[in-house]
């Protein structure tokens, strides 16, 4: 029997409407993409694998919203709204809807015309769309998943996410069928502070905190400086960037 046939019957037999819904059970257990009680949108949700999955495990307490161009069946527990990720009237009425998320997952492919370059820009721009949807839907510490082909335009999308989170790591499922030219861009940690790694800033120490580090506000965010006393103005080099808080270093 092969891997195909293998998850494609333990699809029938367990109740799920494809066998790509073992590609996100395998995501969320290597990742720890959502528990129970998150919230959860799926792009390119059709004909609702996916969903079913999520739902599963955010039990009652969490929610899970589905998008897609096609109509998709109804799931007990699940929203859908029916609408195309490419327009931004839908973005809009997704992001009108959720809110905030907590996880933002897509399995969106295009349609394939056989010819590997043109698939694989397609592709990443489809991951792209999902991508700049996610920074409108993730809270701080959300993370993303999103299909895309490999190729060379691959590099320059990883690294535009991972400015926006913590850490990006591609990940190929043991359900991704064994001819694909699929990963998963698995990001973790979306950032919301208002800077980012290598930036050079003054700023003034407003306390020390219990490990005796320098504690400064920017916006609101909160920076830990070593080497600082409370009243100083320093400028800084951030060297580290976490959801809700970072880390620099004295320049002086």
């Amino acid at each position: 029997m092969t891997r195909k046939d293998d998850y494609y019957n333990r699809a029938k037999q367990e109740g799920y409407r494809s066998r790509a819904a073992y590609k996100l059970k395998q995501l969320n257990e290597e990742a720890g993409l959502f528990g129970p009680g998150d919230t959860v949108v799926d792009l390119g949700a059709a004909p609702g694998g996916w969903l079913q999955v999520a739902s599963e495990t955010v039990g009652e307490e969490g929610t899970v919203v589905g998008v897609d161009l096609q109509r998709i069946e109804e799931i007990d527990g699940v929203e859908t709204v029916r609408g195309d990720m490419t327009d931004a009237e839908t973005r809009e009425e997704v992001v009108a809807l959720v809110g905030s998320a907590d996880c933002v997952v897509s399995d969106m492919a295009p349609n394939m015309t056989g010819e590997y370059s043109l698939d694989h820009a397609r592709s990443v721009h489809l991951a792209r769309m999902a991508f700049e949807t996610s920074l409108e839907l993730l809270a701080p510490g959300g993370d993303l998943a999103v299909k895309v082909f490999e190729g060379p335009d691959t590099d320059e999308l990883r690294a535009d996410i991972d400015r926006e989170f913590e850490y990006v790591r591609s990940i190929h499922p043991p359900a991704s069928r064994p001819a694909s030219s699929e990963l998963y861009l698995v990001a973790k940690g979306r950032l919301t502070a208002p800077v980012r790694k290598g930036d050079r800033i003054d700023v003034t120490i407003e306390d020390v905190g219990r490990e005796g580090d320098g504690i400064a506000k920017v916006e609101g965010f909160t920076l830990f400086v070593p080497g600082t006393e409370a009243g100083e103005s320093v400028e800084v080099v951030v060297d580290d960037v976490k959801p809700r808080y970072g880390f620099a270093e004295r320049t002086e």
